[in-house]
C-alpha cells in the first residue's frame, strides 16, 4: 500500500470532525508519544500501578519514535489517524524474522486517544498496517493484548483475530500481568 490518505466522517460526533489516515512521519514522534502516554493513563488505570501510568514522561518514547519513524524499512510501518492537523490515533507493524503462532508479522501497537476509540478508526489503521505487512510478503499477523483491556480483546475478536495463547509477565515493580496474543493466520491479499 502507498502512502495515500484515507478519509472518513466519525460518526455521531459533528465535533470531532474528518479523520484521515496517513504514513506516519518523523516529525509525528511527540504526537505519537501522546497518544500513547494518554491512552495507556486512560486504559490501564487499575492494571499498572498509578505511580507508573502518572510518572510517564514522553521525551524517552518521542527519541524511540523518531528513531523508528527515521529507519527507512518495507517490512515495518506507522499509521496515523488525524483530525484537524492532531493526530488522534496510530498504529505499528513489522514483519518478523522467524513465525510465531503460524504468524510471520506483528501488530506492535495501536493507540487511540480515548474520545476517538470505538468510532472505527482503529478498524482502518489496522487494515492500513495489514495492508502494508502483506504488501512485504506477510500472510499471517499476530498481536499482544493486556488480557485485562477487554475492550481490545472484544475489537480483535469482533474482526476475526484468534485468541492464541495466555501468558503472564512480570511488570517493573514485580506486578504480574497477563498477555493474550490474537492473531489472524491467513492475511487476504
Amino acid at each position: 500500500m502507498n502512502a495515500a490518505s484515507v478519509s472518513a466522517q466519525l460518526p455521531g460526533d459533528a465535533q470531532v470532525g474528518e479523520v484521515t489516515i496517513r504514513r506516519a512521519r518523523v516529525s509525528d514522534a511527540p504526537a505519537i508519544s501522546g497518544v500513547r502516554i494518554d491512552s495507556w493513563r486512560a486504559t490501564y488505570r487499575g492494571v499498572f500501578p498509578d505511580a507508573y501510568l502518572d510518572g510517564m514522561k514522553g521525551d524517552q518514547s518521542v527519541q524511540l519514535w523518531q528513531r523508528v519513524l527515521g529507519a527507512s524499512s518495507d517490512a515495518a510501518c506507522t499509521y496515523v489517524a488525524v483530525v484537524e492537523d492532531e493526530v488522534v490515533g496510530f498504529a505499528s507493524g513489522m514483519t518478523l524474522a522467524e513465525s510465531r503462532f503460524g504468524c510471520d508479522a506483528e501488530l506492535t501497537g495501536m493507540y487511540l486517544l480515548p474520545h476517538i476509540q470505538r468510532r472505527g478508526v482503529g478498524r482502518k489503521l489496522l487494515a492500513h498496517v495489514a495492508a502494508s505487512l502483506i504488501n512485504a510478503g506477510a500472510t499471517g499477523l499476530l498481536t499482544w493484548v493486556v488480557s485485562k483491556n477487554q475492550g481490545a480483546r472484544d475489537f480483535f475478536g469482533a474482526l476475526g483475530a484468534e485468541e492464541l495463547i495466555e501468558q503472564s509477565f512480570q511488570w517493573d515493580d514485580d506486578t504480574e500481568v497477563a498477555e493474550t496474543a490474537y492473531g489472524w493466520r491467513k492475511l487476504k491479499g
